[in-house]
């Protein structure tokens, strides 16, 4: 009985292991480029035998590791989660027939650790691939030199081990909420959370607002510390993590009022208002459809916020010591085109999480679509309504990570250069608005590409069908 319901499809298997072995091979690329990179300037004459080029490449390691591995553990989480929900019913129509909530609840588990498994396995073998084509493309372009690098360290099991443990983790977690739904509730059908509902949980809502203020708190003592030692970014890392912790634990809180703002914004049609309201009425559905988003966003925003103030702190230590920094605006090329290559497979993550929950939402509404066609809707209503919702939650997205962004990547730059020869102290964020230009238009074209066919698919479907679909 168990087995049975796990077996939902290679559907939502697939992109399961797709999200986990992307956060792996996330995690291995990063850790492997960056340890090439330390090899290439240790073995420098110059940059080698600097103490403060050596310390700040040691503190980018760590924090490449744990955004490697936080990221990861988001997105894979949040994924699964997704899923988990749209099997709210199943489940427990399975215990109304007989399965006990610990046989499903074991069965959930089971599935979310072969999946990371798989995921990660994979995901560890592609960023390998990927970190030693970026380091001898780099070498033949002229940008690094040849120098030996050792590919197999032991550090890059902790991005592979720990999307594993977050899958398994995720996917206990997520069968909780589902786990406690009666038989007799299971007959009428298993509803998201409304908005009154999330709100009258103040546990949640108070450690989700703490977390927020102290990892504020953290951030801001990091840049002041960065003054005086690059060791502040380490300060900064924890309360960036602890923030953004406190963002994602409390996205239902602030998402509903952001969503009724930008909600103005698309008219005032039957469709538009019902995109609307829907946006609004279920904040944890769309907190779930939209954190990848925000991760993305962030992440981007972050290296392109923090490249952009390193070349502006860089550009004026340079002016007032230039024998100290000679040679750092060639190691910037090398490194913004390495790093960007890296941040574009963040991107990916975030947009296969996207297209994932975008898509998943959708079908998993084939009986709501289903009620709105027999009330009246046309074909075309309703798939401007599925489109205007996704263009709404995506839009709301990517706002809050480019805020994000622009302050997480200004407060590590600030925090990491601010104490080295000649610099400024605090100077204000580069903003990259070609960076941002992209993940916009990205943005726009991965929601459009993410909802249409799904759309399409439920609009197709006789009401009386739709109606009959768990």
């Amino acid at each position: 009985m168990a087995a049975v319901s796990t077996s939902t499809g290679l559907r939502e298997h697939g992109s399961s292991i797709l999200v986990a072995g992307l956060s792996a091979a996330f995690g291995v690329a990063l850790l492997q480029v960056t340890g090439a990179l330390t090899d290439v300037i240790r073995a420098d004459d110059v940059l080698g035998a600097s103490a403060t080029v050596t310390a700040i490449l040691g503190i980018i390691a760590v924090v490449f590791l744990v955004i490697a591995v936080y990221v990861g553990s988001i997105v894979t989480a949040n994924t699964f989660a997704t899923i988990v929900a749209g099997r709210a019913r199943l489940i427990a129509l399975l215990r109304l027939v007989g399965a006990s909530a610990r046989a499903q609840r074991r069965a959930v588990a089971r599935e979310g650790l072969v999946v990371g498994a798989l995921g990660s396995a994979a995901g560890a073998v592609v960023g390998t691939a990927i970190a030693l084509g970026l380091e001898r493309t780099g070498v033949a372009l002229g940008w690094l030199p040849d120098v030996a690098h050792d590919w197999f360290r032991p550090m890059l099991l902790v991005p592979v081990v720990v999307v594993v443990l977050t899958t398994w983790l995720a996917s206990w977690i997520g069968s909780r909420r589902v786990l406690s739904v009666t038989p007799l509730q299971a007959i009428g059908g298993s509803q998201p959370l409304s908005h009154e509902a999330v709100r009258a949980r103040p546990a949640r809502n108070a450690v989700a607002i703490a977390l927020i203020v102290i990892g504020s708190g953290l951030l801001v003592l990091g840049m002041l510390v960065g003054l005086v030692n690059p060791l502040g970014v380490l300060i900064g890392l924890v309360g960036g993590v602890l923030s953004f912790s406190g963002v994602v634990s409390g996205a239902h809180l602030f998402m509903p009022p952001a969503l009724r703002l930008v909600g103005r914004i698309l008219g005032r049609s039957p469709s538009a208002r019902l995109a609307a309201a829907n946006a609004v009425r279920y904040p944890e559905r769309a907190s779930r459809t939209t954190i990848g988003v925000v991760i993305g966003v962030t992440l981007v925003t972050m290296f392109g916020v923090a490249i952009a103030s390193f070349r502006t702190l860089i550009a004026q230590a340079q002016e007032a010591q230039p024998e100290v920094y000679q040679g750092m605006d060639a190691l910037l090329d090398a490194l913004t085109a390495v790093f960007s290559i890296l941040v574009g497979v963040s991107a990916l993550i975030a947009a296969v999480g996207l297209v994932n929950a975008l898509s998943l939402s959708v079908l998993q509404r084939t009986r709501e679509l289903g009620l709105l066609r027999a009330l009246g809707f046309s074909r075309s209503q309703l798939r401007r309504m599925v489109l205007a919702e996704s263009v709404q939650l995506t839009a709301t997205a990517v706002v809050v990570g480019l805020l994000l962004g622009t302050f997480y990547g200004w407060a590590g730059a600030q925090s990491l250069l601010g104490s080295a020869q000649g610099m400024p102290g605090i100077v204000a964020p580069g903003v990259p608005w070609a960076t941002i230009g992209a993940v916009v238009v990205a943005a726009a074209v991965l929601t459009i590409v993410a909802t249409v066919a799904p759309a399409r698919r439920a609009a197709r479907l006789a009401p009386v069908a739709a109606l009959a679909v768990d």
